[in-house]
């Protein structure tokens, strides 16, 4: 795949190959940040496209644990899992990824880091998919939208 910038002005959001890179500054301490990221509560405020609701299903933060919610929408629901294999509160976390309807294969694997900055937290997301076909996929199914939806919604829970 070649380079494609889909972000916006707030939310930086590039495919590149296999890769999805998206960054955004959120105007909160990296602790607060993290906490909204890694806490049950929190990640069903905010997670998914607006219009979306989440259940988190399960989720158990430590290397080895699992996650899974479920994002429910008009007409459908998607459920993504996967486990986490790097947990260092509160400056990165890198787990799997892989919508359970979806085809069969290796997972995705999110690298998250936070870092503090003049007036808050700068998060630094990498997706590493298992091709750039399995990447083009999930773009042309909206996930760059999605992405650009739920990082607004998670600076208005952070702004509360």
């Amino acid at each position: 795949m070649t380079k494609q910038d889909l972000g916006n002005e707030a939310t930086k959001v590039v495919a590149e190959n296999d890769e999805l890179l998206i960054e955004r500054t959120f105007a909160a301490p990296r602790d607060l940040v993290w906490a909204a990221m890694t806490s049950a509560e929190h990640l069903a405020r905010w997670i998914g496209p607006h219009g979306t609701t989440t259940e988190v299903v399960e989720m158990d933060v430590r290397p080895g644990g699992g996650w899974k919610w479920i994002n429910k929408y008009d007409g459908g629901s998607v459920t993504f899992a996967g486990e986490y294999l790097e947990v260092e509160p509160p400056t990165r976390l890198v787990r799997t990824t892989a919508p359970e309807d979806g085809p069969a294969g290796p997972p995705a694997v999110e690298t998250i880091t936070f870092e503090e900055v003049e007036g808050g937290t700068r998060v630094h997301w990498v997706t590493r998919f298992p091709s750039a076909e399995v990447l083009e996929f999930a773009i042309s199914a909206g996930m760059a939208k999605g992405i650009i939806e739920q990082f607004e919604r998670l600076a208005d829970l952070l702004a509360q």
